[in-house]
């Protein structure tokens, strides 16, 4: 499946995702809803299991919200489509892992489109910042995420300043997992989105969700909720086909077969 200025590829349980609007990857109105539409169409579909996001060429992972458009009529606060600006921001129920491959330029709302996957790996020449200060505007997702995913200080100094950071220095923040040479990238988030493709997709389901949910929560209030079988996926996983497998396959000593089931 392609559409136009986003590129998608099913390999197996994984699907890819190429920004590829133009020469630096920016997302328009027209360009998010296509987004929004592509990462329902994951979240619903149970053959897929793990979605890497990337950027095509090699200078720009995204560089965000397309100024151009913007200047043209695109309205910043247009119809974004469902899952809001890069269609993963505000998707609802989105339990399924999330690699963003970042293989350039990641500032604006490429940065915050970047903070909505689970696992961050960046090319050496990678670069990140938040230049909305400059612009006149606020970068309103990244200054409700940032602050949690990195030291205050350093996320306040990106925010007030629009400083730039390298990926090593992105890194030793804990902005990104790891940094990898720019021809290790793909290779790396395929090897890992195949791992977690063969892994427990039920587990996972649990996982995101209660990360997700319990984000704000104190902690006993959080493990009530588990304690009192209120979230939906982790009592999904405790009545599964698979809860029994993991058990039958560590009694038996052999790899579990997971089903989603």
């Amino acid at each position: 499946m392609s559409e136009n200025a986003i590129l998608t590829e099913r390999r197996g349980a994984v699907l890819e995702v190429t920004l590829a609007r133009g020469k630096a990857n920016a997302i328009d109105l027209a360009t998010s809803r296509i987004m929004g539409e592509i990462f329902t169409e994951f979240r619903d579909d149970p053959e897929l299991r793990v979605a890497i996001v990337t950027g095509a060429g090699e200078k720009f992972f995204c560089p965000g919200w397309d100024l151009k458009a913007a200047a043209e009529g695109d309205a910043v606060d247009g119809d974004y489509g469902v899952g809001g600006f890069g269609g993963l921001q505000e998707l609802r129920g989105l339990n399924k892992p999330v690699i963003m491959a970042i293989n350039g330029i990641c500032c604006g709302g490429g940065l915050e489109l970047a903070l909505s996957g689970d696992i961050l790996l960046a090319a050496e020449h990678a670069s990140f910042a938040l230049p909305e200060i400059r612009s006149g505007t606020v970068a309103d997702a990244a200054s409700i995420k940032l602050p949690k995913r990195i030291p205050y200080h350093i996320a306040m100094e990106m925010l007030l300043t629009g400083r730039w950071l390298d990926a090593q220095e992105a890194a030793r923040w804990g902005l990104v997992n790891r940094v990898l040479s720019a021809d290790e990238l793909m290779t790396q988030a395929r090897q890992l989105a195949d791992e977690l493709a063969s892994g427990p997709p039920l587990v996972f389901a649990a996982i995101k969700e209660v990360v997700r949910e319990a984000e704000d929560m104190k902690f006993q209030d959080a493990l009530n909720r588990i304690t009192k079988s209120q979230f939906e996926t982790v009592e999904r996983l405790y009545r599964s086909e698979d809860q029994l497998e993991g058990a039958r396959a560590f009694a038996e000593k052999r790899d579990p077969v997971w089903k989603g089931r």
